[in-house]
């Protein structure tokens, strides 16, 4: 295939052009002055001792995944070039490397993989990156290789690198074919990946996108982001230009492509652990007739939203309500969804969530049913993400109009059940922007005098997982669990 100066049928060929030059000077950094803490980055490989002369490899970080196909570019007496789908701008990565190196002090590495040869593993590879303007396709391996990865721990990130139609609108479905139980999600402004290295509430793009916001999608594996997609183009951005040859792309301006990049990579980094600890399977319940009748059942209500925040959060409560308590306690999450599945057997549900949701009239008569039967809701905001903040005040509106959540004082029994909870600990980001949280901070609403909805507009369940959340608006892990264990014995005993 030939591409020269004339035009070529309206298309994706006509976005096939060169879009950056490998890079040859030195880079521009973001002039902020934010940071975050170390963060921790994948094993280096010793050495052998034959090898101690040299500088030791960085640890691979990215890797830029090789597909479709090359062409050459130009014509006539002009000179002619080689082009590939997934390389249009050569020095996308690598000038993002050097940035993020730069603003975390550390060097990583990046490569070029074919996913043929790609053994999958998201400890030596913790990013896939995928780039271009053409339609994209993948084969059952691919498909089988991808789902595994992300299911690990891995992440994708995708960029329609010129804002091109025809990558976005394929790899989109590529993914939601790979994952079909996930979804693609507006990722809010307020989410960490936003605010890991630079804070970026706003972003610039080329004239012809009417937007100020970032707007990257993501779809959630528990409460990490496991595969980024980007409609506007980033990586001509990170390579520090625009993109001439195409009038109709869609991208960010430098400034903003290098920040929402370096935040990428910090998130990434920040998250691996925690993301290949998700990756452990865990065995929800199932209603057992035979269960005693007095048995503690942990049910979590599945809903539209991303409903199921973390693995291994609700297990490890509950083994500190059966260390501490004399409750009779089960160890598994049972789902429930409301108009759906009987709620009569269950004196206790839990909700959590990192996005918008909405309850159909079933549900919502359902869960008043509840209530008013006596039980008790427990509401975790997530990440404390105003999205679900929001959804839950309107969806509690549904089922309870006349009521508003308002904050529970310290003298409430709920703060004494088990534990005398005066203060408690909360992660360092929450610190930074409530520098006066000391003590914990529960809203709820009360019926016949007990409080049957308890909300809690920060995260109780990252503590509860008990790993390292970076950004998260959290309680630490004791606090959380502290208030976890008080929370479940107060709905058992009013």
């Amino acid at each position: 295939m030939l591409l020269g100066t004339a035009r070529v049928p309206a298309g994706e060929n006509d976005w096939f052009v060169p879009l950056g030059a490998p890079p040859e000077a030195h880079k521009r950094h973001i002039s902020s002055g934010e940071s975050v803490g170390p963060l921790p980055g994948p094993p280096v490989v010793p050495m052998r001792v034959t090898e101690r002369k040299r500088d030791p490899s960085p640890p691979n970080l990215i890797g830029k995944v090789i597909w479709g196909a090359e062409a050459n570019y130009g014509g006539g007496g002009g000179k002619k070039m080689r082009i590939a789908d997934w390389n249009l701008c050569p020095g996308d990565v690598q000038q993002l490397m050097k940035s993020a190196s730069t603003l975390l002090g550390t060097t990583y590495g990046a490569d070029s993989i074919p996913l043929a040869s790609f053994d999958g593993d998201p400890a030596k590879t913790p990013v896939l990156f995928f780039s271009g303007v053409r339609a994209i396709k993948f084969s059952p391996h691919d498909q089988e290789i991808l789902r595994s990865y992300v299911m690990r721990g891995g992440m994708i990130v995708a960029d329609s690198i010129a804002g091109s139609p025809y990558f976005y609108d394929t790899f989109r479905a590529a993914m939601e074919q790979i994952f079909p139980e996930m979804q693609f999600r507006t990722i809010p402004t307020d989410h960490p990946i936003y605010h890991m290295i630079a804070n970026v509430d706003k972003a610039g793009y080329s004239p012809n996108v009417n937007l100020d916001r970032p707007a990257l999608e993501g779809m959630y594996f528990y409460s990490r982001v496991g595969v980024v997609l980007s409609k506007y183009g980033l990586g001509c951005g990170w390579d520090g230009h625009d993109v001439p040859l195409l009038p109709q792309a869609q991208y960010y301006q430098p400034t903003s492509a290098e920040k929402i990049g370096v935040n990428l990579i910090a998130y990434a980094i920040g998250y691996a652990r925690l993301g290949r600890e998700q990756a452990k399977p865990e065995t929800f319940g199932a209603l057992d007739e035979k269960r005693p009748s007095d048995e503690f059942v942990f049910a979590q209500i599945k809903h539209d939203g991303a409903w199921n925040a973390e693995a291994g959060g609700a297990a490890r409560l509950l083994d500190q309500l059966r260390q501490n308590t004399a409750l009779r306690v089960s160890l598994k999450r049972v789902p429930v969804q409301p108009g759906k599945d009987d709620l009569s057997g269950f004196t206790f549900l839990y909700l959590t969530g990192l996005d918008d949701f909405h309850w159909d009239a079933a549900a919502v008569a359902a869960l008043k049913r509840f209530l008013e039967a006596g039980g008790t809701l427990l509401i975790n905001n997530s990440l404390c993400l105003h999205t679900f903040d929001t959804a839950v005040r309107r969806e509690l509106k549904k089922i309870l109009p006349d009521n508003d959540l308002t904050p529970l004082d310290l003298a409430c029994p709920l703060f004494s059940s088990v534990f005398k909870i005066t203060d408690a600990a909360y992660t360092p980001a929450a610190r930074a922007l409530h520098s006066n949280l000391t003590a914990p901070r529960l809203e709820g609403v009360a019926i016949r005098g007990d409080v049957r909805v308890i909300y809690s507009p920060f995260d109780l369940e990252a503590g509860w997982q008990g790993m390292d959340h970076p950004l998260a608006l959290a309680y630490e892990p004791d606090s959380a669990l502290k208030l976890g264990v008080n929370i479940i014995m107060y709905a058992m005993t009013h």
